[in-house]
């Protein structure tokens, strides 16, 4: 039986509705605490439990199980129980929902998966490709031919410059090269490999399996060692050297020959060029399926020089685009890399280039764009910023993991190809990104924990869910209008084509407001996506970058721009409807410049709930001293004239804010949550910026804002203990 919002109304006994309509998720009942498990299992695989979601890199993905709490609070009636709603084939058939800031599409898949209409939007050009994709993914069957279409074309095309050739004179695969980065000694002017430590792989499960692998300085040669390995001696050349240190320390080199101390980044950067890299060891996969490391031979060096003369005789499109400066690319630019085709070697460039070539040449655009999106995708895994992890897990560690263009010092160059056992490549990737999303979209699951003296585990709950295949894009929502499903388009989110209060909710998640800036990040995929897609109108400019674009680290222009498109959610919003996003900043100021959007929008925030973040092991939040595992959900309302929705003056209630926060903070720990100290933090802020939100105007606001501020830290310190 599936349960929607008209039948929850006319139930016999109907969960009661506040005057306004009042819903479930502005209740203090909403089961954030319950809701953050499930999110928390969700997080740890987010690829394998909501693939949807992941066949593209994006930036700060939303969990999907938030997601479709957040959906059902904010349509389901207040008294509705939104946990047996979670795991209820509940649709809300006449829903629209609208999210202005889209990113991976998260609210729009758990809207269609509700039954719901679904219109999202976004100013970047590769979030808008890799949701228009994952919503209207082709048939699994059509994926799969084009695929060995595409196979029979390149594949050995590609592997032929992936292959060693062994001491026995047997030829096979390569799956890693180990590259070096190197920088001229400013005294004597010998090329010195930048290695911190002659260690470079290691297994992920070091107490299982303690050896490593170490090259030595003087000749080259590897050999296997013990993970705790220091001073040794080289079996080939009887070489002595500490395995654990290098010439390399922080950002300084010691050059092992003159023994000058030098600054890295400087030292590159005076040379005018990107740095130069040195080849010394491959890992090779064997006739018996087995993986062995093996130094670079005179057969590798050929191959590779191969690759360069054929790309210069290629006549393979490689972008032109130059980076820009910015917070995320100036540490790639004081490395001497200026264009995106110098993050790649010239093997790398050539094969990426043939598989762009091939995949523009599909002629159904549908197909096209998912294998353009798949394409996109392998550049992440397959470049010089990339690096090893080691095996006994994906071998290739993104050149996002820090969230920056960080150059790496020791590169890791995978087959682009691929085989079975490799990670990152076009092959494997087709398999475990764009399968797998068709495979959920058919039959889209959610998980269920298990009680907890049944382990630490989870259950997959099938057949609740609409089946996201046969959804199509609507060109316009004219034609939306018409009775589609789904409108994804590109451009400011502050001046969109939708008719006035033609949507029942609006759920979003902002971007940051901070440091990590998207369109600087995604240029990177643009600049190759562009090569693939140029008859799309969303793909003509030469950058993702726009004066328009609401990520800005400048509170002042941050809190301007987010206005402007809260604005025009308060226009598109019907009377009664629900803004409803997500947002946590370890600051007050921040908190300041998203209450400020807020009343500027013609908004008021009426509750406010913690809920789980992303993964709490990301590499932001391991180096962060004191990291925030939690994110603010953001109820709010339109303000309106009338008696009904008069905004009354009141004198500020910070105490029943900070008593709020408490009884909040006081559930998560009863659920077993270690809270941080930042964790408390964005619980009493958001409270508080709630209850000033309240405010007649803008000038009480201004007055509550210098009130809260003095109060805050002894709130926090408090509830924190």
């Amino acid at each position: 039986m599936q349960l929607n919002l008209e039948q929850m109304l006319e139930a016999e006994n109907p969960p009661v509705a506040g005057p306004a309509g009042a819903r479930a998720i502005e209740s203090d009942d909403f089961p954030f605490e319950q809701l953050s498990r499930i999110a928390e299992r969700e997080s740890w695989r987010k690829e394998i439990y909501r693939p949807i979601y992941h066949v593209h890199k994006w930036w700060a993905q939303r969990l999907g199980s938030v997601f479709r709490g957040i959906l059902l609070g904010a349509l389901a009636p207040e008294g509705a129980d939104v946990l047996e709603l979670f795991y209820s084939p509940t649709r809300f058939s006449d829903a629209v929902v609208f999210d202005p800031f889209m990113g991976s599409g998260t609210t729009l898949g758990e809207t269609l998966k509700l039954g719901g209409r679904a219109i999202g939007r976004d100013i970047n050009p590769v979030s808008y490709l890799q949701v228009r994709t994952a919503l209207t993914l082709a048939d699994p069957g059509d994926l799969e031919r084009t695929y060995q279409e595409i196979a029979a074309d390149v594949a050995d095309r590609i592997s032929g410059y992936y292959t060693t050739s062994l001491p026995d004179g047997t030829s096979r695969p390569v799956l890693y090269y180990f590259w070096v980065m190197q920088a001229p000694c400013p005294v004597c002017c010998v090329p010195i490999d930048l290695f911190s430590g002659y260690i470079f792989a290691r297994h992920a499960y070091a107490q299982r399996n303690p050896t490593v692998q170490v090259v030595c300085p003087k000749c080259g040669a590897l050999s296997p060692q013990d993970h705790q390995v220091t001073e040794m001696e080289c079996a080939e050349c009887d070489h002595g050297f500490n395995a654990a240190t290098g010439p390399v320390r922080g950002k300084k080199a010691q050059c092992p020959h003159c023994h000058c101390e030098f600054n890295i980044g400087h030292t590159i950067r005076g040379t005018g060029s990107p740095p130069t890299y040195r080849m010394y060891a491959k890992l090779v996969l064997t006739p018996d399926g087995k993986k062995e490391y093996h130094p670079i031979t005179v057969y590798d060096e050929a191959l590779y020089k191969q690759a360069v003369s054929d790309l210069e005789r290629s006549h393979h499109r490689i972008p032109q685009e130059y980076m820009e400066p910015g917070y995320n690319t100036n540490q790639a630019l004081n490395y001497g890399f200026r264009s995106w085709s110098h993050m790649f070697n010239a093997r790398q460039l050539l094969c990426i280039s043939m598989l762009a070539n091939r995949i523009k040449e599909i002629e159904d655009n549908r197909l096209r764009d998912a294998f353009a999106c798949l394409f996109s995708g392998v550049l992440e895994f397959n470049n010089m910023f990339a690096s090893y992890k080691g095996e006994g897990t994906g071998a290739v560690r993104h050149m996002f993991y820090h969230h920056i263009l960080k150059p790496e010092r020791t590169p890791l160059e995978a087959n682009i190809w691929g085989t079975p056992k490799s990670s990152g490549a076009f092959s494997t990737l087709f398999r475990s990104r764009l399968l797998r999303a068709t495979q959920y979209a058919q039959q889209p699951f959610e998980l269920a924990l298990l009680p907890e003296n049944q382990g630490n585990r989870s259950v997959k709950v099938d057949s609740i869910n609409e089946p996201l295949t046969g959804v199509a894009n609507s060109a316009s929502y004219d034609h939306f209008g018409e009775g589609g499903n789904l409108y994804v388009s590109c451009g400011d989110s502050a001046a969109t084509d939708l008719p006035d209060e033609c949507v029942d909710v609006v759920v979003t998640d902002p971007p940051f407001f901070d440091n990590v800036h998207y369109s600087q990040l995604a240029d990177f995929f643009y600049a190759w996506q562009k090569l693939i897609l140029d008859d799309l109108p969303s793909h003509q400019a030469g950058t993702t970058r726009s004066e328009s674009e609401v990520q800005n680290s400048d509170a002042e222009t941050f809190t301007e721009r987010l206005t402007l498109v809260l604005q025009e959610a308060h226009r598109v919003l019907k009377g009664d409807g629900l803004l409803v996003f997500t947002y946590h900043h370890s600051r007050w100021e921040g908190w300041q410049s998203v209450l400020h959007a807020v009343t500027g929008g013609g908004f008021r925030i009426e509750a406010c709930h913690p809920v789980k973040a992303e993964m709490s092991v990301a590499a932001p939040k391991r180096q962060a001293k004191d990291p925030i595992n939690f994110d603010i959900i953001l109820v709010c309302r339109k303000n309106r004239t009338g008696s009904e929705w008069a905004h009354v003056a009141a004198n500020l209630q910070l105490a029943t804010a900070f008593k709020r926060a408490e009884s909040q903070v006081a559930r998560l720990r009863a659920e077993g949550w270690n809270l941080s100290r930042n964790d408390v933090g964005v619980v009493v802020m958001a409270q508080a910026v709630a209850e000033v939100s309240r405010q007649p105007d803008p000038e009480a606001t201004e007055q509550a804002c210098l009130e809260t501020g003095h109060s805050i830290t002894q709130a926090i310190d408090r509830i924190h203990g």
